[in-house]
């Protein structure tokens, strides 16, 4: 397929907007589906995992190809839920046009928003389909007033309904002002007579369009306030290079149930919509690369995923050049692989193919060294191209097997699902002896569970993980740690004198060597220092580390024969327990920074939970129609956030999670730790 007849179409927008549904319009119409699938009822070609007909959402990118008319529209289906909107951020690497669905419903929603900034940044063209226009509750109106009042008033309507809710009967296209109604069941609408119910909205929209355009050109702008109006073909191309610019966003109309507006929206990607050779460069790390059908090959790996039946297959966009099959490429920075059988993906169907080329989007199996990010190139190329930046994982899981047997298994299936999923994280957390598994969200790993019992057989137990306290000092002391042991032949004999004093939050722990005159020899010291940080280690009050301390050594005795390492290992921990008393110790825990990005009527309720929490409010912003919530919470409060903010927002409410610094647990709530931890020692 020539470049100029590609198109790639990521659908992007907030879960429950539409946009599998979309998808699947998309493919019924264009006849490569023989009958309508439905997320509803388990029949979608695009939600084909166990997990995503369970739970009736998508759960991760799916792609897809229709032909129209000579063209070839390659859909990326993303998943719109905040747990899985790495799968969203790959689908743009790979897409030349964003197309955000809106739920006419529901409105701009918090993910949508979040999206259109990633859209920005990647330099992706955007435009905007409205869907459910036959949904009780459907405006719109109210839905396009919120579009500009989000996204600015570049929003250009190039289609309006002809009635919404149970009355939606078709659309008007706005540049030629043509009518189409649908009939139950028809894929394409039939040309009608403007209706008089939606006369003067279609004129001001071909107004509006028109306006936007000839501001974008200055001779236009000339003949129009000598009233010559551009014609369609001038309208099209102005509109294809302002959504190439980011000046004009196109908005559509449909509803996927009663396929109104499909045809027409496979018509506007085909006329209006980007080509691969028009996409910008990619940001690179090395080398130069030109968008050519001419050029070597190079391409970008936006997805990896297992197979069942082909082991793992990765997903990839041909940015440079042909790919033929059995060609060897090279793995930036891991080796050369051989492309030994390439496909495209039609939902889990796969169809062979001889090549790819430039715009094409296409998948490999068995390749098992590549990552999603990775750049496959021709060998000698230094080309590489930036992988696409990740959300971070706001929230953790301790996981371990049912089985001990399994502990191998559980081990090699986390690697993998870390491997297909960037946005998960796997960490061995010394510390707890706990296995820790973090994503994006309650229900993301859920399914990453779910996932790794169907495909590997290891059932696994999960819990909260163990919260990482420390204790501190806050009073000065002095002691005497002193060994001495005798038990016939050589004895164990050392003294070792140690000040300890509280240091800044944050310092960690200080070792200052003040013996003078030998009172302890010099290769016995670090033995001594050995002790105490082993002592501390063991903690205090509850048994967590004891952090932000300096230990002085300030004298000590030894014995000529007697003395050795151990004794004055012994002698740094016997200090430690002789100060312990007098160092007035306090229970530290993590503070974590939250950013939570809400709509405005969530905003009193999230303020009111965060003091709940034992948090504080560090500040308020706004960024649209969002409020932005700078806060300071415990780790403790704040380990199942997402659930909690989900069910404050109905799931319109995103949040991020960090590490800021450690604080003095209230006195109250720090007995209970210490109890619990020393019951649980017991």
């Amino acid at each position: 397929m020539v470049p100029e007849k590609i198109r790639n179409v990521a659908l992007i927008g907030h879960g429950g907007s539409g946009k599998t549904s979309l998808a699947e319009a998309l493919l019924y119409v264009a006849g490569a589906t023989t009958r309508l699938g439905s997320v509803e009822q388990g029949t979608s070609i695009l939600d084909y995992e166990p997990e995503e007909v369970e739970r009736k959402i998508s759960l991760s990118l799916a792609v897809a190809t229709v032909d129209w008319n000579g063209y070839q529209i390659n859909i990326l289906d993303a998943p719109g839920y905040a747990d899985f909107s790495g799968d969203a951020r790959a689908a743009l690497r790979a897409a030349d046009l964003a197309l955000f669905v809106v739920s006419a419903v529901d409105g701009v929603e918090v993910s949508t928003e979040l999206m259109w900034r990633v859209a920005a940044e990647e330099g992706i063209p955007r435009a905007l389909v409205m869907t459910k226009l036959d949904r009780e509750r459907a405006s719109f109106s109210r839905t396009l007033d919120q579009m500009k009042e989000v996204f600015g008033k570049r929003v250009a309507p190039v289609q309006v309904p002809i009635g919404e809710e149970h009355a939606l009967e078709g659309l008007v296209r706005v540049v030629s002002e043509r009518a189409y109604r649908y009939e139950e069941g028809a894929k394409t609408g039939t040309q009608v007579d403007l209706p008089d119910s939606v006369a003067d909205l279609v004129h001001s929209a071909h107004t509006a369009l028109v306006e936007s355009v000839v501001e974008t050109d200055d001779a236009l702008m000339e003949a129009y306030f000598e009233g010559v109006e551009p014609d369609r073909e001038v309208i099209v191309k102005t509109v294809h290079e302002g959504m190439l610019k980011g000046e004009i966003f196109p908005v559509l109309v449909t509803s996927a149930h009663r396929l109104v507006g499909i045809d027409t929206l496979a018509e506007f990607l085909v006329d209006f919509g980007p080509n691969p050779l028009e996409h910008s460069v990619p940001p690179l790390s090395s080398g130069s690369l030109e968008i050519s059908p001419d050029g070597p090959p190079v391409a970008y790996v936006f997805k990896t995923m297992a197979d069942p039946f082909v082991g793992r297959i990765s997903m990839f966009r041909v940015f440079s050049g042909t790919i033929p099959v059995d060609a060897e490429l090279e793995l930036a920075g891991d080796g050369k692989v051989r492309m030994h059988n390439l496909f495209k993906m039609q939902g889990k169907e796969h169809r062979d193919v001889q090549s790819v080329g430039v715009g094409e989007i296409a998948a490999v199996a068995k390749v098992d060294n590549a990552r999603a990010g990775d750049t496959l190139r021709a060998p000698g190329s230094d080309v590489v191209i930036v992988p696409m930046e990740q959300p971070v994982p706001v929230m953790e899981i301790a996981v371990a097997p049912k089985s001990q047997a399994d502990e191998e298994k559980l081990s090699t299936a986390l690697a993998r699902a870390a491997e297909a999923d960037p946005t998960l994280r796997i960490e061995r957390r010394a510390e707890t002896g706990e296995t820790i598994l973090a994503g994006l969200g309650d229900n993301h790993l859920e399914v990453t569970l779910a996932r790794i019992a169907r495909n590997y057989g290891v059932e696994v137990e999960t819990s909260l993980p163990k919260i990482p306290y420390r204790e501190t000092i806050t009073a000065t002391a002095q002691a005497e740690g002193k060994h001495k042991k005798q038990s016939g032949g050589r004895g164990q004999f050392g003294v070792a004198v140690v000040k300890f004093s509280p240091l800044p939050r944050g310092s960690g722990f200080e070792f200052i060597d003040s013996i003078k005159g030998g009172a302890i020899p010099r290769q016995f010291i670090p033995a001594v220092q050995k002790g105490i940080e082993e002592a501390l280690e063991q903690g205090i009050l509850a048994g967590y580390p004891v952090v932000d301390v300096a230990a002085e050594l300030i004298d000590g005795k030894y014995h000529s024969v007697d003395s050795d390492e151990l004794s004055f290992r012994m002698a740094g921990i016997q200090a430690v327990k002789a100060a312990a008393p007098n160092l007035k110790p306090v229970l530290l825990e993590p503070i974590m920074h939250l950013t939570v990005r809400v709509p405005e009527e969530n905003t009193g309720d999230i303020m009111g939970d965060i003091n709940a929490k034992r948090g504080r409010v560090l500040g308020i912003d706004t960024d649209g129609g969002i409020r932005v919530i700078e806060a300071h919470v415990p780790m403790a409060e704040v380990q199942r956030y997402a659930v909690d903010l989900r069910s404050m927002t109905s799931g319109r409410g995103t949040f991020e999670v960090r590490f800021d610094h450690y604080e003095e647990v209230p006195h109250q709530e720090a007995e209970r730790i210490i109890e619990a931890a020393r019951a649980e020692s017991s």
